[in-house]
């Protein structure tokens, strides 16, 4: 299944390590950061849990809920816990997916046969409370994820949402940002009292809070 940005987030019902789900019962109302790993017990998903455990309470100020995903049963996620929560020092609380038929990991095109026919590559999609696919990103299995980037990209689709502007290249909270060219000038000056620099007419960078 080919999924792309703007698509409503395939629903569905699996086993975890917190019970059983019905994805979008369970993210109703909240941002979801979903990401998917290659396999249990194996040394940079160990790493990723970690950190993704240690970012509760950042994910949480953003309305954001992680789901995990790995191409293993409930029974050895569990024995895994253990071992992130006694090699990064956290306390893992967010369901990690049992997908040991692939079939979560199919319906989101999170297995590429080049790289294996039965493991996940690292896969992120961004999931707004709306339910539609506002973000996807893909690591080859060898490479950790940024975790400080998708913080920051959840806080950009926000404040875009919230202000309705765009954010510029390396945008952080704080940095200017950019009026769309869809908001003519004098709407412009209504939406944004505070004014704008314009270095071009198709390039107006304001702050917003």
């Amino acid at each position: 299944m080919s999924l792309h940005i703007g698509d409503t987030a395939p629903d569905f019902t699996v086993e975890t390590t917190k019970g059983e789900i019905s994805f979008h019962k369970w993210a109703a109302g909240s941002w979801v950061f979903f990401f998917s790993h290659p396999a249990d017990f194996t040394p940079v998903c160990t790493t990723e849990m970690g950190k993704t455990a240690k970012l509760a309470q950042q994910f949480a100020a953003r309305n954001t809920r992680p789901l995990g995903l790995s191409t293993d049963t409930v029974a050895e996620h569990l024995k895994w816990i253990e071992d992130v929560n006694d090699t990064q020092d956290t306390d893992l609380q967010f369901p990690i997916i049992a997908d040991a038929d692939l079939k979560i990991a199919r319906l989101y095109d999170m297995i590429h046969p080049s790289q294996s026919d039965t493991a996940a590559v690292r896969s992120v999609f961004i999931i707004d409370p709306k339910q539609k696919i506002r973000l996807m990103m893909t690591y080859p299995m060898n490479v950790g994820r940024n975790f400080d980037e998708i913080l920051r990209v959840i806080n950009a689709l926000q404040l875009a949402d919230r202000q309705h502007i765009a954010t510029p290249a390396d945008w952080h909270p704080g940095n200017k940002v950019i009026i769309p060219l869809s908001i003519v000038d004098d709407d412009a000056v209504k939406a944004f009292p505070q004014g704008w620099d314009a270095p071009r007419p198709y390039l107006r960078l304001t702050n917003v809070d």
